[in-house]
């Protein structure tokens, strides 16, 4: 094993730990002996630790020592003697646990992370959800708009602007089959608050008597401003008036917007 290799084992981390055998410790010896690389490397391991714990370690008075020492005697057989240039070795018991500590908060950090990026993308998750649900609702309205303006049964009858409002437009769809009233109102400004549009069917003769057939409501929200509203029949004219919220029981001639004859 080249020297680069040797050091990058890990071995002589285990090595200032007292870690190893005494058959490696041997063998960690005689490459450091050989490889001033090895030899340095152990001092920089060693340099490490100590600066490390230095902060934390509480003092161990010479008695606390050899107790320690006794103790850990009784648990291997086979010691390494501790040489007189190693006592700085008494702190890397303190050292290797908070190593521990260290690698014990680092991992409850990352968990921890872990639990909020899960929170986050289960956000997301949700939030496509909803944005495919309004996608498919779009796209259902959308398929419905075209079914009404391409269905051969269905009469245009183009509304004109009236003198409240000359610029407003209207369309009515009116399926003389079915009795189905659709209202294309992306020519009529956005209701001012408190106010909704009328739709009113008319039959002009022998005198004018308009009968409500439904309100815009949800102007605002409905992107397509296509709107069913209530089967008419015999209708002779179809009229938009401007009412208070909830609509009234005849139309507001003042706020006449749109009218047109069938």
């Amino acid at each position: 094993m080249e020297t680069q290799e040797y050091i990058a084992s890990g071995i002589l981390e285990l090595y200032v730990y007292g870690m190893l055998s005494e058959a490696e410790n041997m063998e960690v010896t005689s490459m450091a002996q050989k490889h001033p690389e090895v030899k340095n490397e152990i001092l920089s391991i060693e340099r490490a630790i100590l600066n490390l714990s230095s902060s934390f370690s509480p003092f161990i008075s010479n008695s606390q020592f050899e107790k320690i020492k006794a103790q850990l005697e009784l648990k291997h057989s086979k010691v390494i003697p501790l040489q007189p240039k190693s006592s700085n070795y008494s702190y890397l018991g303190w050292a290797a646990s908070l190593v521990l500590l260290l690698g014990a908060g680092y991992l409850f950090f990352q968990l921890n992370n872990t639990k909020e990026q899960v929170v986050v993308v289960e956000q997301e998750k949700t939030k496509l959800k909803e944005s495919i649900n309004t996608l498919e609702l779009q796209n259902q309205s959308t398929k419905e708009v075209l079914a009404v303006v391409r269905d051969e049964n269905n009469k245009i009858i183009p509304l004109g602007g009236q003198a409240v409002a000359p610029e407003a437009k209207a369309k009515i769809y009116w399926n003389q089959k079915t009795d189905e009233v659709y209202v294309d109102a992306s020519g009529l400004p956005e209701p001012p608050e408190g106010k909704v549009y009328q739709i009113w069917s008319l039959k002009l003769q022998p005198q004018l008597t308009p009968t409500s057939i439904g309100l815009l409501v949800n102007f605002k929200g409905n992107n397509s401003k296509v709107f069913a509203v209530d089967k008419t029949s015999g209708a002779e004219a179809f009229g938009i008036t401007l009412e208070p919220a909830g609509g009234s029981t005849s139309p507001t001639m003042e706020q006449l917007y749109t009218l047109g004859k069938v």
